[in-house]
């Protein structure tokens, strides 16, 4: 999958470097994104990402490295749902929008998916956003739905569909 600026494809065992860097090590990632802290390239479990369906990277066009990720979870019967997160340094750019737009088109198209849920931890006002220019609509409000970060966290669910 491809758009002006990226490519969406397959997480690669040569990415974990990029992945740690990204994400897995990314301090401001992991506040919003549910992932485990790696504190060195070593201590990152990386063995079960390449090749996986559910589990995309987000790359720049003009260099082919990862930048953030994409997975789809939870599909079944004609539903699903997406997460999505890419390294601080990339934040304000639009790439995460992008990105989604590009990956809901797959899912419509091509995977044949009628309903896409996301959500995100309440006072993730970017994620929001993402997912409002993206043409979702806040579905539901979940107080305390899960604990992350020693917090409990309230999570806020967008929805798009297409019949």
């Amino acid at each position: 999958m491809e758009t002006e600026r990226l490519i969406l494809d397959p997480v690669r065992e040569t990415d974990k470097k990029d992945y740690f860097i990204c994400i897995a090590h990314d301090k401001k990632v992991l506040e919003t994104f549910i992932c485990p802290y790696a504190e060195t390239l070593e201590d990152l479990n990386f063995s079960s990402y390449p090749g996986r369906n559910d589990l995309f990277a987000i790359r720049l066009k003009e260099t082919g490295r990862l930048i953030g990720i994409l997975s789809l979870f939870n599909e079944k019967d004609g539903a699903c749902e997406i997460g999505y997160g890419i390294g601080s340094r990339y934040w304000g750019r639009g790439y995460t929008t992008e990105a989604v737009k590009r990956f809901l088109e797959y899912l419509f198209d091509e995977r044949g998916c009628r309903r896409v849920y996301a959500s995100c931890f309440s006072g993730n006002d970017a994620s929001r956003r993402v997912m409002e220019k993206c043409g979702m609509r806040c579905d539901h409000f979940s107080e305390n739905e899960l604990r992350y970060l020693g917090l409990e966290r309230d999570l806020i669910y967008y929805v798009i569909g297409r019949e």
